[in-house]
């Protein structure tokens, strides 16, 4: 019986230190996915992140007609993945596109200007189509 109790004893060392390395590898696991966490927050805008590329006209063209689009419904809402008209956010978006075209003439680039140009006659013609799809759609007598 003195045999197998120390078995027993033996076992239940091998169980104890067994136990402790499982801690210890989930612990060291729990540290190193907190590790990533925090590096793929940096990387999102939370600390150090990724250089981003330099400023330039045609990125805020293109970002204030994507504005335009998603205003008119044509594009989801990044927020909420939603759609919905909005045509006095979509006009303002285009009025400020043409005045970039306006305040910058003479210093874009013929790529610069044809951009613009091209933007703003897409979202032009977008804008009257989908007004004149809203007016149609009013019953008569209502503004």
């Amino acid at each position: 019986m003195s045999g197998e109790s120390e078995r027993n004893e033996k076992k239940i060392i091998v169980d104890e230190d067994w136990k402790a390395r499982v801690q210890a590898e989930k612990e060291a696991a729990q540290a190193q996915a907190e590790k990533q966490k925090h590096h793929a927050g940096d990387a999102a805008g939370l600390g150090q992140h990724a250089p981003l590329p330099p400023p330039d006209l045609a990125s805020l063209a293109t970002g204030l007609a994507m504005q335009a689009m998603v205003a008119m419904g044509l594009a989801p809402n990044p927020v909420d993945g939603k759609t919905a008209v909005h045509l006095d956010q979509a006009k303002h978006a285009i009025d400020t596109i043409a005045m970039l075209e306006e305040k910058t003439e003479g210093n874009r680039t013929p790529e610069e200007s044809a951009l613009i140009a091209r933007l703003l006659h897409e979202l032009r013609m977008s804008y009257v189509a989908i007004q004149t799809h809203a007016e149609s759609a009013r019953p008569s007598g209502q503004p």
